[in-house]
């Protein structure tokens, strides 16, 4: 049996310990010091040994098992691959090649209920409703056209029908064109392909969606961060970051942001576009929540309140329908959706034309507005039991937000408590969220967590609620006091 007592973890670091442990074991085998076929120890007496939780060395034997290097066999153990060789000069060092593998969140084993995804729930998709309008489509006399190699802009049907109703609700105007994306990440991907060159500044909410940081981060962009509270973006501090940095680019998600939850009031919405016409930043709303609103008046989106034109504004059926199916959409001023259009055919050609079909006749049909009703009233029920959990089960001092739709709510824990060591805890017991560092270009938020709750069902996300609670506890119990105000609102 491999003997791996010898490995060395940095528990400060910004990687993960898992991860740590995976490269370290990968580095013994391809250095030959573990060999094709040799045993690795079991999770519980390597943590033991190594002084980690089972959920950590059983999250590091995944990940290598995903990558080929390890085989597990149920009731036997872990080993490293009959047919790994060790490091062969003659043979290409892929992982010596090419860049290093960003900080993305890797799902543990045993997980039960899982608060780490910001999805919908699946057990409430209208699939006889899909089966019948799909087959609708694919018997249609447009069928062939669907088929066909389409424009980069999307499906023309599809495109005229949001076209139409973002003219009718204020939000497109008369020098507005509109291009259908795969899903809002592409949206943003191609925005900072065309927006941002090496070094130019994006000013961004922080804490912010990992996937917007990986975006503008593979773009070059100097990322600067704008602090959220519990009524969004923080104003002042935008005005600082503006005049201090000059940004090109800043997103805001204005409606149940995430990772955090909180909604922009209107006096917010308006100063934000007046600071973005006064000092000519590109202003970037993501806006794929607002649909989901369970208490409370809607308000009206920053390209609405913008008379400029300088709001791009994105939008997606991912969050309220099928996020399967991958369609978003950009609504722009017509010169940036034609360059967005050539990015995007130089990309992928264009988006998959059946599915916008599908989407097209669901939203035509009254489907998609029904679907949209069950899933608010089903979105309140979960609201309500998360908040209620949160102020029956998290530990004194910790905080939390109370947003009034969307799928997040963020949780400010009591120092000492990390979010990072109550993930290792939480997982133990089969729970699994994202910690703060996640969400933040410079990896803090380590007191922050986010808890995605659109998924579950109201009894589970009590349950959730109420193991991370008691693991927190737990932990205060073992490092000493803190705050002991009640568990709060971030208001």
């Amino acid at each position: 049996m491999a003997s791996l007592s010898h490995i060395e973890l940095d528990p400060a670091s910004d990687t993960p310990l898992y991860k740590q442990l995976a490269e370290s074991i990968r580095s013994l085998v391809q250095n030959g010091a573990i060999g094709p076929g040799e045993r690795l120890p079991a999770t519980r007496a390597l943590a033991d040994r190594l002084g980690l939780n089972r959920t950590t060395i059983s999250s590091a034997y995944a990940m290598l098992e995903e990558s080929g290097l390890l085989e597990g066999h149920v009731g036997r153990g872990s080993f490293v691959a009959g047919n790994f060789q060790t490091a062969d000069p003659k043979k290409m060092d892929w992982d010596a090649f090419l860049p290093p593998l960003g900080p993305l969140p890797h799902a543990a084993p045993g997980i039960e209920i899982s608060f780490a995804s910001s999805r919908p729930a699946e057990d409430e998709f209208p699939l006889a409703q899909f089966r019948r309008l799909s087959k609708a489509v694919i018997d249609g006399p447009d069928a062939a056209d669907i088929l066909q190699l389409g424009s980069p802009h999307g499906y023309l049907p599809l495109r005229r029908f949001l076209q139409s109703q973002a003219a009718a609700s204020g939000i497109a105007r008369s020098g507005d064109d509109l291009m259908v994306t795969n899903g809002c990440q592409q949206a943003l991907d191609l925005l900072a392909w065309l927006l941002i060159s090496d070094k130019q500044v994006a000013a961004v909410e922080d804490p912010v969606y990992h996937g917007l940081l990986r975006v503008f981060r593979r773009a070059g962009a100097q990322i600067v961060p704008v602090p959220v509270d519990g009524a969004g973006m923080d104003i002042d501090a935008l005005e600082e970051v503006v005049e201090k940095h000059r940004p090109r680019v800043l997103v805001v998600t204005p409606s149940f942001q995430n990772p955090t939850g909180v909604t922009l009031p209107l006096e917010r919405r308006k100063r934000i576009v007046e600071i973005a016409q006064r000092s000519g930043v590109v202003l970037v709303e993501n806006d794929i929540y607002s649909d989901l609103r369970y208490r409370g008046k809607a308000l009206p989106t920053l390209k609405e309140l913008d008379a400029s034109g300088q709001t791009i504004l994105l939008r997606s059926y991912s969050k309220v329908s099928f996020p399967g199916l991958r369609v978003g959409w950009v609504i722009a001023p017509r010169p940036v959706v034609a360059r967005l259009a050539d990015i995007k055919q130089v990309s992928d050609l264009h988006s998959d034309q059946l599915s916008q079909a599908i989407l097209l006749r669901f939203a035509e049909s009254g489907e998609l507005e029904r679907h949209l009703e069950r899933t608010r009233r089903a979105g309140l029920e979960r609201l309500i039991a998360v908040t209620r959990a949160c102020e029956r089960y998290l530990p004194a001092g910790a905080r939390f937000s109370r947003p009034d739709g969307g799928m997040n709510l963020w949780i400010e824990l009591p120092a000492p408590l990390r979010a990072r060591e109550l993930l290792g805890s939480a997982q133990e017991r089969g729970v699994d969220f994202l910690p703060g560092p996640y969400f933040s270009e410079s990896g803090t938020h380590e007191h922050g967590l986010r808890i995605s709750f659109g998924g579950l069902p109201p009894e589970q996300i009590e349950r959730g609620i109420q193991i991370i609670g008691a693991a927190a506890t737990e932990l205060v119990s073992t490092r000493g006091s803190v705050d002991m105000e009640p568990a709060a609102a971030l208001v």
